[in-house]
């Protein structure tokens, strides 16, 4: 991107046709003024690109060119493209803009070509928390580098597409997250200059390690040399967030939307943003944007159902909030958003999954149980969920003899995964539940506030709320309801809305253990905060 251009993503401009109707309609959706059109011919190995620049209000030619090159050579169109249109708008490019554009990803056509497919799959990834996607675009990003091992971009996109994967499906170990550094690093060493692997790098600091000082630095480096970049503004506001800076992430997250108005994932967290300064109306009309943009984005759908069950305890509003949407959605285990590994969510709708907690919360148990049992189980991990999964809901039934059959037969696996990953807080909160299910209660409290140590508000004010509710959760089951009636004001005193809100603590069976005690009752009716701390 150049400063004093606006340029819409490849992320946003991939939903349209290849040769759209009408151009003005595509301008106003994408907020742009102009359009450039393009086509390749090829004839044996000669090619020819024709690139024409359209003012869109009045459907007239700003510029126009044609370019002749062998086959081997096409991919040097790019930049030189690149560098007449800002002639062309009268844009200034700075040195290190000049240096951008003319840096050529690859000479490699069959490199690129893997490299496109990669970042295909990798979008359809983000939108659908996909582990085989994932998978996928894995696969093409590495064949890509072994076409050409110089390719600085591909080495960068690896290692986004393996954090995202991190963050969103299964951590990876000490020592994967070291191959990624080194994915890094290898592409910093090959193009110092590349936003690319320092928007990565920014994300292995962030999503990595939640270093979050050395994750700003890095995405605002990208924006020095890529200053309309939008997911670097956009991480920009989600750091800000874990750092409990609400009102410069919303503000940040508001400039990314205007600089890629059709990227679904970012309305869709300025839904979650708003759902725990308790925006309720702010935060749906968020999600309900992010799903008009892309009907299959997982994160946006649960996200929804989280808010309308929040806002108003009302479970068929949030059902009705799935009619729409691809089964996909209707099987995910862990919280709302799909599967949590690194994201660590502390809480028993996460151990149990979406949708599968609306029926808890309607005391449907049986219906509960049943909606994890049929999940489509493809690896060791997510066979833990289910069994976990299916203990907690037994818990949360008062079926202690089934709870504690299934905890005896879960206890050894969750255990072995335990020693193989002592920081993983998404075991440590399922481990507390097995516990509670074998009546040890001491136990359970024990990890329970190990995991809450770990991901605390102050280290991250947007997953510490899920791990401080967790531990109000068995601190309500395992003897000590003080502490969690505490917890649990503290909790509606702050940006925590979804986590703990009054219309979710009335209705969920978690809380039926303490639901009689005068000081919980006096929760119900008291207030709760809305919008940033005061």
């Amino acid at each position: 991107t150049v400063r004093d251009l606006k340029v819409i993503s490849r992320t946003s401009t991939a939903k349209y046709q290849s040769k759209p109707s009408n151009l003005k309609t595509v301008a106003q959706e994408l907020g742009v003024s102009t359009i450039l059109e393009g086509t390749v011919q090829r004839a044996g190995d000669k090619v020819r690109v024709n690139v024409q620049l359209i003012d869109a209000r009045g459907d007239s030619h700003l510029w126009a060119n044609s370019y002749d090159r062998d086959f081997k050579d096409v991919l040097s169109v790019e930049s030189e493209v690149a560098a007449q249109i800002a002639d062309a708008l009268k844009a200034n490019l700075s040195p290190i803009e000049s240096h951008v554009l003319a840096a050529a990803r690859t000479e490699n056509t069959e490199a690129y070509d893997l490299f496109l497919r990669g970042q295909y799959e990798f979008h359809q990834a983000q939108s659908s928390l996909s582990a085989d996607a994932y998978d996928r675009a894995d696969a093409f990003y590495r064949q890509a580098l072994a076409r050409d091992p110089n390719f600085a971009e591909a080495a960068a996109e690896l290692a986004r597409n393996r954090l995202s994967r991190h963050w969103f499906i299964s951590p990876l170990a000490p020592a994967e997250l070291e191959e990624v550094k080194s994915l890094i690093d290898r592409a910093l060493a090959l193009a110092p200059n590349s936003p690319e692997a320092h928007f990565a790098l920014g994300l292995f600091f962030y999503w990595g390690h939640r270093q979050y000082e050395n994750a700003l630095a890095e995405f605002n480096r990208t924006l020095e040399l890529q200053p309309n970049n939008a997911d670097a503004r956009a991480f920009c506001a989600w750091v800000y967030r874990r750092r409990g800076e609400w009102e410069r992430s919303l503000a940040d997250s508001q400039r990314a939307e205007e600089l890629d108005p059709r990227d679904a994932s970012i309305p869709t967290n300025i839904g979650v943003t708003c759902n725990l300064l308790r925006l309720w109306n702010d935060a749906e009309r968020a999600e309900l944007r992010a799903l008009a943009i892309d009907p299959h984005n997982t994160q946006a759908a649960m996200f929804l159902v989280l808010t309308r069950l929040t806002t108003t305890g009302d479970v068929a509003s949030a059902r009705r909030a799935l009619d729409d949407f691809p089964e996909v959605i209707k099987g995910l285990p862990g919280g709302a958003g799909g599967p949590r590994g690194a994201t660590g969510a502390g809480d028993v709708s996460a151990v149990v999954g979406w949708p599968a907690y609306l029926d808890v919360n309607e005391r449907r148990f049986t219906d509960a149980f049943q909606a994890v049992e049929k999940r489509v189980v493809n690896d060791d991990r997510a066979h833990l969920q289910q069994l976990a999964g299916g203990v907690a809901i037994r818990v949360l039934a008062g079926e202690p003899e089934a709870a504690k059959s299934m905890g005896e037969e879960t206890l050894p696996l969750l255990e072995a995964r335990f020693r193989e990953r002592p920081d993983d807080t998404f075991t440590m909160t399922e481990l507390s539940w097995i516990y509670l299910a074998l009546a040890r209660n001491a136990d359970a409290l024990r990890l329970s506030r190990q995991a809450a140590d770990i991901i605390t508000l102050e280290k991250d004010a947007l997953a510490g709320v899920s791990f401080q509710i967790g531990l109000a959760q068995i601190e309500a089951r395992a003897g000590a309801p003080e502490e969690a009636i505490k917890r649990l004001r503290h909790l509606l005193s702050i940006p925590a809305g979804g986590a703990a809100s009054i219309p979710a603590l009335k209705m969920d069976p978690v809380w039926d253990p303490i639901r009689d005690r005068p000081d919980f009752q006096q929760l119900l009716s008291g207030p709760e905060q809305v919008g940033p701390n005061k």
